[in-house]
């Protein structure tokens, strides 16, 4: 069954507390958290500070996404924050192995994300490496954008190129995700789902989340 993470960038930022509480009470698999520099993408969020905040809040996985210049520099930063799982961006590291095997020596789950104009193939001689890959279906730096309608066929051609390497890697999705697209997206290979806007700008976000959670659940039966 698809795993649902929401995403805590489209939440109040003044009760992000209550955004945490409200995916725990949901059911939800993970918390997702954006971290964005103002250098690699435009916006600028959080810091460690805050996610060893959210870590002393709930027991369920940080997914921390560095959308960063770098990322070797943040990585030890997040790690000590709480952060379960790491992802990097390939367009964003110089020496790709050696950052992924940094995540991976403090016991954490390394992801690969790449953009939606990012070829599947760069990431040929490290996809047998990776815990998970991250693919954006809106281009980073803000909530609430729609999906890429192209990356349909981006996310079957990953999961028939995961599944031909007899691989056990998850795919994750980022971007214009909601209750009316999330059938399709786990028929095309999706495995874990982040939802922010979809989630947090409802008037009833734990509803939302609950709903979520039976359509993958629905989804994923034979």
């Amino acid at each position: 069954m698809a795993q649902i993470a929401p995403s805590i960038l489209s939440a109040d930022f003044a009760r992000i507390e209550e955004a945490v509480k409200i995916a725990d009470e949901a059911g939800a698999d993970l918390i997702h958290i954006d971290i964005m520099d103002g250098h690699f993408v435009p916006n600028l969020t959080f810091g460690p500070q805050l996610v060893a905040s959210i870590r002393k809040k709930t027991s369920l996985p940080l997914d921390v996404h560095l959308m960063v210049e770098n990322p070797r520099s943040f990585i030890p930063l997040f790690v000590e924050a709480g952060a379960d799982w790491i992802s990097i961006h390939l367009e964003a590291s110089i020496h790709l192995h050696k950052d992924i095997t940094m995540i991976k020596e403090y016991g954490k789950k390394a992801g690969l994300a790449l953009n939606p104009a990012t070829p599947l193939h760069l990431m040929n001689e490290i996809l047998s490496e990776m815990d998970f890959i991250l693919l954006m279906t809106v281009n980073p730096g803000w909530g609430g954008q729609g999906f890429i309608e192209s990356c349909h066929s981006k996310i079957s051609k990953l999961k028939s190129w995961i599944n031909g390497q007899n691989l056990k890697i998850p795919i994750e999705i980022d971007g214009g995700v909601k209750l009316s697209n999330m059938e399709d997206l786990i028929k095309d290979g999706a495995d874990i789902l982040v939802a922010g806007s979809a989630v947090y700008g409802e008037k009833d976000p734990k509803e939302t989340i609950i709903k979520m959670k039976e359509l993958a659940q629905k989804a994923g039966k034979p």
